[in-house]
């Protein structure tokens, strides 16, 4: 059934102004929607959980998964990426982003190393350390070329996969976190960390990458994103070994704006970071602009408290961005054919930017649902950094004359479709978020 725009604003509660435009017949619609908590489940922030550590209990949109080299590459130069994306479609994953990290050396679970590998000569050090486990020669130049093929190969496969969220550097270190700790002496040198870190770069320009460390050539680089491993115990412990001063000692503060930034919670310790220290853990999350928790997050910890999960809401929703328009302006009545300008004012509610250039579309829907007419825009959501933002663009609609829905949508490459939602109490049809109406005369 078509609304009219009075009965629309009716319905969404919507205050409307009318102020004269001048060169347009009509005069302006201005449109303040309601405010709303936004969605639990938007892309690319949030949880971000195991898909094998049982049954996960709130909403969320990215999945996180560990493979080993010796899966991925079984046989040298014959990789089995097809393989390894079936486990993608387990039944936790299907419907969302993937965020992974490649390792070799994972303490208590059999070697991740290539067999090719050590039948070249490759040495490893076996330890007893957190449930022991075979440390390769991170140095030998076999492995070292090796890993840089592999990256590569990951690069060309993933790298404009629209399915990938964020890829983290793995390979080196325990569990791939870029430590041997406290058996330093098995870790890798500067030079092959140095190699690793710009391999990664050459093969991902278009993923957003997280290090476990500011430290070292990663340190230097003001592109790369962190992921922090002990978030919160270990954010701002007091120690020089914290993860958030290892980004000011590095003068890596600010690589949030460009870089994602995320991590592990503590594992299996919800109950503490969302219980008494539930203030640390806002403060963390603020402090150090995280957008994601996983893959221990608290979506993992079945629980029935109401403050477990009012506050596990507000994290996920003060994480990443959250968009909430606060003003969108645009002439209530045009002719086919006549340039539009649409003004959207908004801000940004979360810790940090959304790091991908989605693109920002503009529909005009009937009274069915169905879209006739879309219109793309030049805007760059990256831009959308916390605080304010505006837009303004002038656009012009070739339909027949009647009146239609304004839609607007963020198109996740992946799905093809609108999937970012706002901060807003505003109906959505088939992902566009639904503004105001626009009539259209002959």
């Amino acid at each position: 059934m078509k609304l009219s725009i009075s009965l629309l604003c009716l319905y969404l509660g919507i205050a409307i102004s009318w102020l004269p435009m001048g060169h347009v017949a009509a005069e302006d619609i201005v449109i303040r929607p309601p405010m709303k908590a936004g969605p639990l489940d938007n892309p690319l922030k949030g949880w971000c959980p195991y898909t094998d550590a049982g049954k996960i209990h709130q909403p969320y949109s990215m999945v996180f998964q560990y493979v080993s080299w010796r899966e991925l590459e079984p046989v040298q130069g014959d990789f089995q990426f097809d393989e390894w994306e079936k486990t993608w479609d387990v039944q936790a994953a299907k419907g969302k982003h993937i965020l992974f990290r490649v390792y070799v050396d994972y303490p208590s679970l059999p070697s991740g190393l290539p067999d090719w590998l050590r039948t070249a000569g490759v040495k490893e050090t076996i330890y007893d350390d957190h449930g022991g486990g075979r440390s390769p020669d991170y140095d030998d130049p076999r492995m070292i070329a090796g890993m840089e093929r592999l990256i590569a190969a990951l690069g060309k496969r993933y790298n404009q996969h629209p399915r990938i969220a964020f890829v983290q550097l793995g390979l080196l270190g325990f569990w791939g976190e870029w430590h041997t700790w406290p058996r330093e002496k098995l870790y890798a040198s500067p030079e092959t960390e140095r190699r690793i870190v710009e391999a990664y770069n050459n093969a991902f320009p278009d993923k957003s990458l997280m290090v476990r460390y500011a430290k070292g050539y990663a340190g230097q680089q003001k592109w790369i994103g962190f992921h922090d491993d002990m978030f919160p115990q270990d954010t701002d412990n007091g120690k020089d070994w914290s993860f958030l001063e290892g980004l000011q000692t590095a003068n890596r503060t600010d690589n949030w704006r460009v870089a994602v930034v995320g991590g592990e919670m503590v594992p299996n310790k919800a109950s503490q970071w969302l219980g008494k220290d539930f203030d640390t853990t806002l403060t963390m999350a603020n402090r150090a602009h995280f957008t994601w928790v996983g893959p221990y997050c608290p979506a993992l910890e079945k629980s029935k408290d109401e403050t477990f999960l009012k506050r596990s809401q507000e994290l996920v929703r003060k994480m990443g961005y959250e968009f909430q328009i606060t003003e969108f302006i645009h002439p209530g009545q045009v002719t086919a054919k006549q340039s539009v300008q649409f003004i959207l004012k908004g801000k940004n509610l979360g810790v940090a930017p959304f790091y991908y250039p989605w693109s920002v579309q503009w529909a005009l829907l009937d009274a069915s649902g169905k879209v006739v007419t879309l219109q793309q825009t030049h805007w760059d959501i990256r831009r959308w950094k916390p605080g304010s933002f505006s837009e303004d663009i002038k656009l012009a609609f070739e339909v027949p004359a009647g009146t239609y829905r304004v839609g607007l949508g963020i198109r996740d490459p992946w799905q093809d479709r609108p999937a970012i939602r706002f901060a807003n109490d505003l109906p959505v049809v088939a992902g566009w978020i639904i503004l105001s109406e626009l009539t259209v005369v002959p």
